[in-house]
């Protein structure tokens, strides 16, 4: 085991005596309720936490979408299947039979936090960040084939409602992505791939059909606005998509071999220094990039200031116009400020895909999002302002980060509750969290999945993959994973497991 995740998992097992007494449990005939907003990592590894930690609390995870797992199933790329792995886990903690699985549930419309936070003994926001950020340039949201990678990632990943993306797939063979972190690689090799390379993922078919059949993209530029030496993408990302098939790489506006001494090189980090050598050992004969059928181009030190509608068809890109920048103090390339130049720069394209990261968003009027860090304002992990509310993964730390960090944040937030739970800074008095979600949820006529459906769901897109020779082909809209999902009976009152209830209404 890791040096870091021992400490971590040793620091997580307190005694249950420390983290719940039984004096606590003694005030209420009831054991203590949570309901976790969200199915991703953030909400599992806080899960976990509890149901570990304390003999008898009741947890219930409540999910927008009819499925489980958030951005492990629609975020991490359908060609790195090793990521998902972490759902077999995630599946065992779902198993549990003091876990409940509440799908098709929007909180802030289908049911209020505020009837949440009076119905259990505390609730705790971990869906993520939504939204996309902006450039807020012209051109953003005027022209056709401008899109984001939210939406680009959305749709070859099989998120319901993304399979119309209106993207001319033909019409680029030139594609220009504003970004250097992980997604926008993830952009650039799926752009990249062969249409082989990715038959046997699970990608959906449409998706793979388009990119076979229409797309004529056969050059990325990858577009960052610091230099080389403060990329955010990592070496495995890195080294992944520069050794696809047929592919070059080529560097513009990256340090001269001048500025990169072997002294200065020497002096970064271990990770920084890796990663710079593998970027340019990959760029070291630009003569046979140029000949290669696909090319990968990254540009540093510019930003974006339009998009421009192409000469031939002016509702479409057509290029982007750049400024110059350059690192402050000049000469310095390992300094993270940069300064704008009155350069200008020029970029032709028939694709263009904004990925600059995400913003958290407020599903509830009472969820207080601290303006200045677009994160819930909260005290390790315990949401200001609220007295039963806490925030987990994206919501609490902005958008960043890796399962690793995800789980420690996670951990945590879990570990302030069961100690805000011991000494009796949590409602003491009886809630009844499940039955009166329940009960809230059939009034308003939401027909809610369980996990026993997702499961059937499971099992249905495992077995439409088996025949097409993938791992899965997935359900693509919330009325075919509700037809998928299986006719559970209506369940007595005094238990309340979470089973089907009627059709939405609209």
């Amino acid at each position: 085991m890791w040096p870091f995740a021992r400490q971590l998992f040793l620091s997580s097992c307190l005694s249950r005596s420390r983290l719940y007494s039984s004096a606590a449990q003694a005030k209420s005939s009831l054991p203590p309720t949570v309901a976790i907003v969200g199915s991703g990592p953030a909400s599992f590894y806080v899960a976990q936490q509890l149901l570990k930690l304390h003999p008898s609390m009741q947890v219930d995870l409540l999910e927008r979408l009819p499925v489980p797992f958030g951005l492990v199933r629609y975020g991490v790329a359908p060609d790195h299947p090793d990521v998902k792995n972490v759902i077999t886990g995630f599946t065992k903690i779902a198993r549990d039979p003091r876990l409940a699985f509440f799908g098709n549930v929007s909180v802030g419309t289908d049911v209020r936090l505020r009837h949440l936070m009076d119905a259990y003994t505390a609730v705790v926001l971990a869906y993520g960040a939504s939204r996309a950020k902006r450039l807020g340039i012209p051109g953003e949201d005027s022209l056709d084939n401008v899109l984001s990678a939210r939406d680009f990632v959305n749709w070859y990943n099989g998120f319901p409602g993304a399979e119309n993306l209106k993207v001319d797939l033909a019409a680029a063979e030139t594609a220009v992505i504003i970004g250097h972190g992980n997604v926008a690689l993830d952009v650039a090799r799926i752009l990249l791939s062969s249409p082989d390379r990715l038959r046997r993922t699970d990608a959906p078919e449409a998706v793979l059909r388009r990119l076979a059949e229409e797309s004529e993209v056969r050059r990325v530029r990858l577009v960052g606005r610091r230099g080389l030496l403060q990329a955010a993408f990592t070496t495995k990302e890195f080294r992944e998509l520069a050794r696809l098939d047929g592919v070059g790489v080529c560097l513009e506006g990256a340090p001269s071999a001048a500025q990169l001494s072997p002294e200065l090189l020497a002096g970064l980090p271990r990770p920084r220094r890796r990663l710079t050598e593998l970027v340019l050992k990959s760029a070291e004969n630009p003569e046979v990039a140029a000949q290669s059928p696909r090319q990968l181009t990254l540009h540093f030190l510019l930003s974006p200031l339009e998009f421009l509608a192409s000469s031939t068809s002016p509702k479409r890109v057509g290029s982007v116009q750049l400024k110059r920048n350059r690192h402050s103090p000049a000469d310095s390339p390992t300094s993270d400020k940069v300064e704008g130049t009155d350069e200008l720069v020029g970029l032709d394209c028939g694709l263009a895909v904004v990925s600059v990261g995400y913003e958290n968003v407020a599903l509830d009027p009472l969820i207080p999002m601290d303006s200045r860090t677009g994160v819930v304002a909260n005290d390790n992990g315990k949401i200001s302002g609220l007295d039963n509310a806490y925030c987990a993964g994206w919501l609490k730390t902005g958008p960043s980060g890796v399962l690793l960090s995800t789980m420690s944040d996670s951990f945590h937030t879990a570990q302030r509750m069961l100690e805000d739970l011991n000494s009796g800074r949590l409602p003491t008095e009886s809630r009844t969290g499940r039955l009166a979600l329940v009960k809230e949820l059939r009034s308003r006529g939401v027909r809610y999945t369980t996990f026993a459906d997702w499961e059937q769901i499971d099992a249905a897109e495992q077995r439409s993959g088996r025949s097409l020779g993938k791992p899965r082909e997935k359900i693509l809209s919330v009325d075919d994973f509700l037809r998928a999902a299986s006719d559970s009976s209506e369940l007595d009152d005094e238990d309340a497991p979470p089973v089907a209830s009627q059709q939405r209404m609209q």
